[in-house]
Protein backbone atom coordinates (compact mmCIF):
# COMPACT_ATOMS: atom_id res chain seq x y z
CA UNK A 1 0.00 0.00 0.00
CA UNK A 2 1.42 3.42 -0.90
CA UNK A 3 1.42 6.51 1.36
CA UNK A 4 -1.76 7.92 -0.23
CA UNK A 5 -3.76 4.76 0.44
CA UNK A 6 -2.31 4.37 3.92
CA UNK A 7 -3.08 7.98 4.92
CA UNK A 8 -6.56 7.78 3.45
CA UNK A 9 -7.31 4.59 5.35
CA UNK A 10 -5.88 5.94 8.61
CA UNK A 11 -7.80 9.23 8.41
CA UNK A 12 -11.12 7.59 7.50
CA UNK A 13 -10.73 5.05 10.31
CA UNK A 14 -9.59 7.67 12.83
CA UNK A 15 -12.55 9.97 12.22
CA UNK A 16 -15.04 7.12 12.43
CA UNK A 17 -13.39 5.48 15.46
CA UNK A 18 -13.06 8.71 17.43
CA UNK A 19 -16.76 9.47 16.93
CA UNK A 20 -17.79 5.90 17.85
CA UNK A 21 -15.54 5.71 20.91
CA UNK A 22 -16.58 9.18 22.06
CA UNK A 23 -20.26 8.28 21.64
CA UNK A 24 -19.86 5.20 23.82
CA UNK A 25 -17.68 6.95 26.43
CA UNK A 26 -19.63 10.16 26.95
CA UNK A 27 -23.23 9.12 26.48
CA UNK A 28 -23.64 7.39 29.82
CA UNK A 29 -26.93 6.66 31.64
CA UNK A 30 -26.79 10.15 33.19
CA UNK A 31 -26.46 11.75 29.73
CA UNK A 32 -28.45 9.25 27.67
CA UNK A 33 -30.89 11.91 26.49
CA UNK A 34 -28.33 13.80 24.39
CA UNK A 35 -26.20 13.07 21.34
CA UNK A 36 -22.54 13.59 20.51
CA UNK A 37 -23.57 16.72 18.62
CA UNK A 38 -25.39 18.02 21.69
CA UNK A 39 -22.26 17.39 23.74
CA UNK A 40 -20.22 19.43 21.25
CA UNK A 41 -22.73 22.29 21.53
CA UNK A 42 -22.33 22.10 25.32
CA UNK A 43 -18.56 22.20 24.86
CA UNK A 44 -18.86 25.28 22.59
CA UNK A 45 -20.99 27.10 25.19
CA UNK A 46 -18.30 26.41 27.76
CA UNK A 47 -18.06 27.13 31.45
CA UNK A 48 -17.05 30.77 31.20
CA UNK A 49 -19.38 33.72 30.82
CA UNK A 50 -22.60 33.37 28.79
CA UNK A 51 -22.27 33.59 24.99
CA UNK A 52 -24.62 34.78 22.30
CA UNK A 53 -25.93 32.43 19.64
CA UNK A 54 -23.81 33.78 16.79
CA UNK A 55 -20.59 33.30 18.78
CA UNK A 56 -21.50 29.68 19.53
CA UNK A 57 -22.64 29.01 15.95
CA UNK A 58 -19.40 30.43 14.56
CA UNK A 59 -17.27 28.24 16.85
CA UNK A 60 -19.20 25.17 15.64
CA UNK A 61 -19.20 26.28 11.98
CA UNK A 62 -22.99 26.06 11.75
CA UNK A 63 -25.73 28.59 11.06
CA UNK A 64 -27.64 30.24 13.89
CA UNK A 65 -30.77 28.53 12.53
CA UNK A 66 -29.18 25.10 12.82
CA UNK A 67 -27.90 25.90 16.31
CA UNK A 68 -31.36 27.10 17.38
CA UNK A 69 -32.80 23.64 16.79
CA UNK A 70 -30.14 22.01 18.98
CA UNK A 71 -30.45 24.76 21.58
CA UNK A 72 -34.23 24.34 21.88
CA UNK A 73 -33.68 20.66 22.64
CA UNK A 74 -30.92 21.34 25.19
CA UNK A 75 -33.05 23.96 26.97
CA UNK A 76 -35.98 21.55 27.10
CA UNK A 77 -33.75 18.81 28.54
CA UNK A 78 -32.34 21.13 31.21
CA UNK A 79 -28.72 21.44 30.00
CA UNK A 80 -28.82 25.09 28.94
CA UNK A 81 -30.28 28.43 30.08
CA UNK A 82 -31.34 31.26 27.78
CA UNK A 83 -31.36 34.82 29.06
CA UNK A 84 -32.12 38.08 27.28
CA UNK A 85 -29.62 40.89 27.55
CA UNK A 86 -30.60 43.73 29.86
CA UNK A 87 -29.07 46.29 27.46
CA UNK A 88 -30.50 44.89 24.22
CA UNK A 89 -33.52 42.62 24.53
CA UNK A 90 -32.90 41.22 21.02
CA UNK A 91 -29.68 39.56 22.22
CA UNK A 92 -30.02 36.16 23.87
CA UNK A 93 -27.22 34.81 26.04
CA UNK A 94 -26.69 31.11 26.49
CA UNK A 95 -25.12 29.46 29.54
CA UNK A 96 -24.94 25.97 30.96
CA UNK A 97 -27.21 24.82 33.76
CA UNK A 98 -25.75 22.71 36.57
CA UNK A 99 -26.64 19.63 34.53
CA UNK A 100 -24.95 21.13 31.48
CA UNK A 101 -21.83 21.84 33.53
CA UNK A 102 -21.72 18.21 34.67
CA UNK A 103 -21.99 17.10 31.04
CA UNK A 104 -19.24 19.56 30.05
CA UNK A 105 -16.87 18.23 32.73
CA UNK A 106 -17.69 14.64 31.75
CA UNK A 107 -16.85 15.37 28.10
CA UNK A 108 -13.66 17.24 29.03
CA UNK A 109 -12.56 14.28 31.17
CA UNK A 110 -12.99 11.93 28.19
CA UNK A 111 -10.78 14.17 26.02
CA UNK A 112 -8.17 14.50 28.77
CA UNK A 113 -7.99 10.72 29.22
CA UNK A 114 -7.80 10.18 25.45
CA UNK A 115 -4.87 12.60 25.02
CA UNK A 116 -3.03 11.29 28.09
CA UNK A 117 -3.32 7.71 26.88
CA UNK A 118 -1.97 8.68 23.44
CA UNK A 119 0.97 10.58 24.92
CA UNK A 120 1.90 7.65 27.17
CA UNK A 121 3.03 5.67 24.13
CA UNK A 122 4.99 8.43 22.42
CA UNK A 123 8.48 9.82 22.74
CA UNK A 124 8.71 13.64 23.03
CA UNK A 125 10.06 13.89 19.45
CA UNK A 126 7.17 11.79 18.13
CA UNK A 127 4.73 14.05 19.95
CA UNK A 128 6.30 17.14 18.35
CA UNK A 129 6.05 15.61 14.87
CA UNK A 130 2.45 14.52 15.45
CA UNK A 131 1.46 17.98 16.71
CA UNK A 132 3.05 19.64 13.65
CA UNK A 133 1.41 17.19 11.25
CA UNK A 134 -2.04 17.49 12.84
CA UNK A 135 -1.72 21.29 12.94
CA UNK A 136 -1.11 21.28 9.18
CA UNK A 137 -4.02 18.90 8.64
CA UNK A 138 -6.28 21.10 10.74
CA UNK A 139 -5.16 24.14 8.77
CA UNK A 140 -6.01 22.40 5.50
CA UNK A 141 -9.49 21.47 6.77
CA UNK A 142 -10.18 25.05 7.90
CA UNK A 143 -9.02 26.51 4.59
CA UNK A 144 -11.03 23.93 2.66
CA UNK A 145 -14.10 24.72 4.74
CA UNK A 146 -13.74 28.47 4.02
CA UNK A 147 -13.43 27.76 0.29
CA UNK A 148 -16.65 25.74 0.36
CA UNK A 149 -18.49 28.49 2.25
CA UNK A 150 -17.65 31.08 -0.41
Amino acid sequence: MDNYETLNEILVNLFRDIMDIEQKAIITPEFSDITNNDMHVIEAIGMDKPKNMSTIAKSLSVTVGTLTIAMNSLVKKGYVHRERSEEDRRVVYISLSDRGKRAYRHHAKFHQEMIQSILEYMEPKETEVLVRALTKLNQWFREHQKENES
